[in-house]
């Protein structure tokens, strides 16, 4: 219930897959209905599977792995050529088209049922734009403060997940609602203070740098809580996926959605570190 390129898959959300007990019930059907049945099926049908392996083979975390390195490295490609090579007169522009482009294409793509691999980098390679914009205009303001940005949002990630695993942590169906409910909220206080901003009208809720507000430091504590969450969400349902034998495809499903979540993340990371430096 939180991001929507797992939302919309019936794959990561448990419902393509019969669970044991509902196998075991079709088994037990299908025996009492063959001639001469005398309470045990035929030899060898034990060994059938749940669930018949998709054509294309099954996803596995390698798959997931290995996947979202590879878009994260076309965020960081784009994401480095627009750093070095865009004249600052163009930032404002590329954040303002990009960040539009890549919000339609995470709906356009989320909502298929077959994720496009092509859709997935070019998200990976807009959203590099957006991260290169963005991130050039606060190392212009604040020297070395985009590597410490980078740093920290992989440190965060690792962090979450090793909480994640070691800890157990159960994503229940109240916490799914919590963190969707939160995210939504969050959401479109950022697009009424998008449109504001466009009008030029100056909110004082996302600020930059010291002279950032109370306000300004709450709302990007609470992003960063509500991405980490997000990602929380996020591993929960590839191990979902893999424990209904996705289709192998469905492993960019996975890249593309940690790849939302970790630049959402690395967004307000760096809106934090630059509300402590002058």
């Amino acid at each position: 219930m939180a991001n929507p390129i797992f939302r919309n898959s019936e794959t990561f959300n448990g419902r393509t897959s019969p669970t044991p007990g509902q196998y075991q019930q079709t088994q037990g059907q299908w025996a009492q209905q063959q001639p001469g049945f005398q309470g045990q099926p035929p030899q060898g049908y034990q060994q059938q599977s749940y669930q018949q392996a998709p054509a294309g083979g099954v996803m596995t975390l390698d798959d997931v792995i290995a996947k979202t390195a590879a878009t994260l490295l076309v965020v960081f490609i784009s994401a480095a050529l627009t750093f070095m090579f865009m004249p600052p007169t163009l930032m404002g522009p590329a954040l303002i088209v990009s960040a539009l482009v890549g919000l339609v294409t995470v709906f356009m793509v989320a909502r298929r049922r077959v994720i496009p691999v092509g859709g997935v980098l070019f998200y990976a390679a807009v959203e590099g734009v957006f991260v290169g914009a963005f991130s050039k205009m606060f190392e212009m303001m604040y020297s070395d403060i985009v590597f410490t940005a980078v740093l920290a949002t992989f440190v965060a990630a690792g962090a979450t997940l090793a909480a994640y695993k070691f800890f157990n942590i159960r994503v229940t169906q109240k916490f799914r609602k919590m963190v969707f409910i939160g995210t939504a909220a969050m959401a479109g206080v950022f697009l009424v203070n998008f449109v504001l901003a466009l009008a030029g009208i100056d909110t004082g809720i996302r600020d930059i740098g010291s002279k950032a507000g109370m306000v300004s430091i709450l709302i990007s504590v609470l992003a960063v809580g509500l991405a980490v969450f997000n990602l929380i969400i996020d591993f929960d349902y590839v191990e979902r996926g893999i424990a209904s034998k996705a289709p192998a495809s469905e492993s960019w499903r996975a890249a593309f959605g940690i790849t939302v979540t970790m630049v959402w993340l690395y967004v307000e990371i760096l809106r934090i570190l630059s509300y402590f430096r002058n």
